[in-house]
């Protein structure tokens, strides 16, 4: 995330909660705690810390993966969880690894950097290293999670539009004991081949009457980027209603 986005995001305004007082994230930057912006954020962080699954989807720039992120450094830090794994697949804009130079890990990095900018806007660069280090926190793409059973862990998977139905699948049901999942994703911009359907929008139906999980849909209303992203999502929501 831009750094604008981010120092947005962890001003402290008070957004909503369930009983009415602040509902800060427990996460100092600079001194301050993040902080819901709008309701919709708000609702966010409530559904994580009240479900194990939580499918949040909406525009870029309304603070899916950073709040995702904010919340499982929060449960690390209360000792709530004992790793946190972060993951994204490894589709963009209709490009592939392959295409990259370097070794895998220089390949991988570009794919996971906005994780990595969000964890390390909340923690220090030394012990986000040193967490890495010990495999307390994991940064990996969704292919190597195949086969693996995650317990006590805080998952966050980010760009979950760009997985396939079976891909999602198989993320799904690496979930353990004691382990919490957030999915989040923006489903107008699937950068999946054609008439490939997209694991995230195939889920959100698929998951409605299972206890335990929440779906969260933020809007344009929820953006805190620069001012001109909302008008931005508003001109290519218009353009495609042009054209049904």
């Amino acid at each position: 995330m831009t750094p604008e986005q981010v120092t947005h995001i962890i001003q402290q305004v008070v957004g909503p909660s369930t009983n009415g007082r602040k509902a800060p994230v427990d996460v100092r930057q600079a001194g301050r705690k993040v902080r819901a912006r709008t309701a919709g954020q708000a609702e966010y962080i409530e559904a994580i810390r009240a479900n194990d699954l939580v499918f949040c989807s909406g525009p870029a720039g309304t603070g899916k993966t950073y709040l995702a992120v904010a919340t499982a450094v929060e449960s690390l830090k209360q000792q709530q969880i004992g790793k946190i794994v972060l993951v994204r697949p490894a589709v963009e804009a209709g490009e592939s690894l392959g295409y990259l130079p370097g070794d895998l890990q220089a390949k991988i990095n570009p794919y996971l950097r906005p994780l990595l900018d969000a964890l390390r806007e909340m923690m220090d660069y030394e012990l986000v290293k040193r967490y890495m280090a010990e495999d307390i926190i994991e940064v990996v793409p969704l292919a190597y999670m195949r086969g693996r059973t995650l317990n006590n862990a805080f998952i966050i998977m980010d760009e979950a539009q760009n997985t396939t139905v079976s891909q999602m699948k198989m993320f799904l049901t690496r979930m353990g004991w004691n382990s919490k999942v957030v999915v989040s994703g923006d489903t107008s911009q699937v950068d999946l081949p054609p008439h490939t359907k997209s694991g995230l929008i195939d889920a959100i139906g698929r998951l409605r009457d299972i206890a335990g999980y929440a779906n969260v849909v933020l809007g344009k209303e929820d953006i805190v980027r620069h001012r001109l992203v909302q008008e931005i999502v508003s001109a290519y929501e218009e353009g495609s209603k042009k054209k049904r």
